[in-house]
């Protein structure tokens, strides 16, 4: 009887040394996610300024702004967020080229 008590024992200890480890980590890592998702929407929406501000039409960053709203629609991780503010970022510098002439 006493093993078993060791045995519950030693699985409460191991169970709790693993949430400690993995619980600042995953708060860590969803914090990352959340600020790059952040980050990337509100490149996409200046990239949509940007657009709507622009009298020429640029195929280039219509398409870039395209990918990063197709991306962002379909979510994912830090890195997929990354990729997308990319896009929105170079689409909102062409339309910028575009209305200075």
């Amino acid at each position: 009887m006493s093993w078993l008590i060791w045995a519950i024992g030693a699985v409460v200890l191991s169970a709790a040394g693993f949430a400690t480890a993995y619980v600042p980590w995953w708060r860590a890592r969803d914090l990352r996610r959340r600020t790059a998702w952040s980050a990337a929407r509100a490149a996409i929406e200046s990239a949509a300024v940007s657009r709507d501000a622009s009298a020429k039409r640029v195929e280039e960053a219509e398409e870039l702004l395209a990918r990063a709203e197709s991306i962002a629609a379909d979510r994912g991780g830090e890195s997929a967020a990354d990729i997308a503010a990319n896009y929105a970022r170079r689409a909102d510098r062409l339309w910028r080229e575009a209305a200075r002439g």
